[in-house]
């Protein structure tokens, strides 16, 4: 049951231990709680990052997967088995990625339904469905009492439902995945590319900086995510969103590959 915090509410913390095909994985921290977001990197990876942070992994309360794709559910048994970290997720995404990784034996899982509010401790946190073209996919919206935090990543397409919770968070981490002309250009397959830039793919950065441009006046700070490495890169990205948003946001990016700083809400 939640018990929300009287008073002055605590800050809440952020860090992108990684975003990527290759692998997510997203640090949040408000007062006591402590959960990470999708278990797309290694067990001994993300210990170490925390580490790097001043973090014991041990001290996490949950782990919560938004979808059943390997690069955000593959080692959510490492990490329930190997630092104790109790496991939520959908059914339908649980056993999708039973049938599809080697997730290994889990002694209990916290089952959600997408689009449900969930109370830990002093938290909810809130579970949007996507059209991204997995079993069950989600994204989260964290609320503290004080401040709301998205991770809003493989998406699909731009919805109503993703562009009102925009506007109701302080800050988040939203995918920019791919940019149309570099998507073109690349050798992925035909098929991928029309599955990335498809209804149940990706946003592209003009997508993302067009979403954040009509956020209202309530987003702090964003932080850019889930970059395709073949069909995207950090120069295309930053540019499009300088010349959407004209400097009115300050923008972040999460990394395919190191831990990013500590952000703060």
């Amino acid at each position: 049951m939640i018990t929300k915090n009287q008073g002055r509410c605590p800050s809440m913390r952020i860090i992108s231990l990684q975003s990527g095909s290759n692998g997510n994985c997203i640090f949040v921290e408000s007062g006591e709680t402590r959960i990470l977001f999708d278990a797309g990197i290694s067990g001994t990876k993300a210990q170490t990052r925390l580490a790097e942070r001043n973090i014991d992994i041990c001290t996490v309360d949950a782990l919560f997967i938004s979808h059943d794709h390997s690069d955000h559910s593959q080692n959510m048994g490492v990490l329930h088995r190997k630092f104790g970290i109790s496991v939520w997720t959908t059914p339908p995404t649980y056993t999708a990625a039973c049938e599809h990784h080697k997730i290994g034996q889990i002694s209990s899982i916290n089952y959600f339904n997408s689009s449900e509010t969930l109370c830990l401790k002093d938290i909810t946190i809130e579970t949007i469905r996507t059209p991204h073209d997995a079993s069950d996919g989600v994204f989260f919206i964290i609320d503290n009492g004080c401040v709301r935090f998205g991770i809003m990543t493989d998406l699909g397409h731009v919805t109503n439902d993703l562009q009102e919770a925009i506007k109701s968070v302080d800050a988040l981490l939203l995918e920019s995945n791919y940019d149309p002309e570099l998507l073109r250009q690349c050798d992925y397959p035909e098929q991928t590319k029309r599955r990335i830039a498809g209804n149940g793919g990706h946003i592209s950065n003009m997508e993302s900086a067009s979403l954040l441009k009509n956020c209202g006046k309530r987003l702090r700070w964003a932080c850019l995510g889930h970059i395709s490495e073949h069909s995207n890169n950090e120069q295309c990205l930053t540019a499009t969103h300088k010349s959407v948003l004209k400097g009115t946001l300050p923008l972040y990016v999460a990394s395919r590959h190191q831990c990013s700083d500590i952000l703060e809400l």
